[in-house]
């Protein structure tokens, strides 16, 4: 398929746009580059620069690149900042969101892969978590990709637009050739990598009295390229209805210092922390059930031992100490 990746230069869309590559589909990258990097883009792969929210460009990208399916994965991440200036998420996260999927109308394409998140669970009663788990956001990051899937439903009724929405845990390591560079950084892993290569002065530990075995927060950390091994199996297995799926590796999950001491035993140096208050909205405890991508996908995790999903994020690092500065 001819495949339309929005955000295809950022950190788990070049991997999504790489892997789907690798399965012999023909990807075509969509992505403004505020964010993203042509450094991480795939050698072969046409990269159409422009803003989701110009609904001109975007039409004339469907249609000239004869656009049969989309992944959607452009947009803005910073949960803090949502909640600052949720008029920018509502913006870009949805109504650019809106946009597109009016423009995929318009040209007939029909089959979209949603990259969604598992903060539309908020504050879960429980773990691990299921699709079927009440939602509810506790900010406007969460919200508008929530309220963009429940547009694909109706867009799927009104339009019959086949959608699946992959809701990722976190997301973590690096391919040989892809790794994390966001510009704040703001996701542990790096950060705690960051502090090890001397880069940081420390890693904040934000709460260290919650409701767990060590006191801080436990997250399920999945392989980017097994997430984006995801987005392939889901894009022909489309059905009539929009479905949802959970992304993660399940399990106990890993706590914020178990995170710290494997990245001390990966990279053998000592990793600087302060303990800080806790930041509102954070859930003590967020792991995936996963069943139903396994079962109906048949995708399983295959790197999924938080040292190995580490290990590949330092190696990366470590061969690009500038991010995507160096690779041009």
């Amino acid at each position: 398929m001819r495949v339309l990746v929005t955000g295809g230069a950022g950190y788990i869309g070049s991997v999504v746009t790489a892997e789907l590559a690798r399965a012999g589909h023909g990807p075509v990258v969509l992505d403004s580059l505020e964010t993203g990097h042509r450094g991480a883009l795939t050698a072969g792969v046409p990269l159409v620069v422009a803003d989701l929210r110009d609904a001109g460009a975007v039409r004339a990208a469907l249609r000239e690149h004869r656009i049969e399916a989309v992944v959607h994965m452009a947009g803005y991440i910073q949960v803090g900042e949502s909640v600052t200036a949720p008029g920018k998420y509502y913006r870009n996260n949805l109504a650019a969101g809106l946009g597109l999927l009016d423009a995929m109308v318009e040209c007939g394409i029909g089959r979209m892969v949603f990259s969604s998140t598992a903060a539309v669970y908020g504050q879960p009663s429980g773990a691990p978590i299921a699709e079927d788990a009440p939602t509810g956001p506790g900010n406007p990051y969460g919200e508008t990709k929530l309220s963009f899937e429940r547009a694909l439903a109706w867009y799927g009724r009104a339009h019959g637009i086949r959608s699946a929405s992959l809701r990722y845990f976190n997301a973590a390591g690096a391919t040989e050739r892809l790794g994390e560079d966001h510009r704040p950084e703001t996701h542990l892993i790096p950060l705690v990598l960051q502090a090890a290569a001397g880069r940081r002065a420390e890693v904040t530990v934000h709460g260290d009295d919650y409701p767990t075995p060590d006191g801080t927060c436990v997250r399920d950390y999945v392989h980017v390229a097994d997430l984006a091994r995801a987005h392939v199996l889901a894009l022909p297995a489309l059905g009539p209805s929009h479905r949802v799926y959970n992304v993660g590796c399940g399990g106990d999950g890993y706590s914020v210092r178990q995170v710290i001491e494997v990245a001390r035993q990966v990279t053998g140096r000592h990793v600087p922390v302060k303990v800080g208050p806790r930041r509102p909205g954070d859930a003590p405890v967020l792991v995936a059930r996963s069943d139903r991508i396994r079962r109906e996908l048949g995708w399983s995790p295959e790197r999924q031992d938080l040292r190995d999903i580490v290990a590949s994020a330092w190696e990366w690092m470590r061969a690009h100490p500038e991010g995507y500065e160096d690779a041009g």
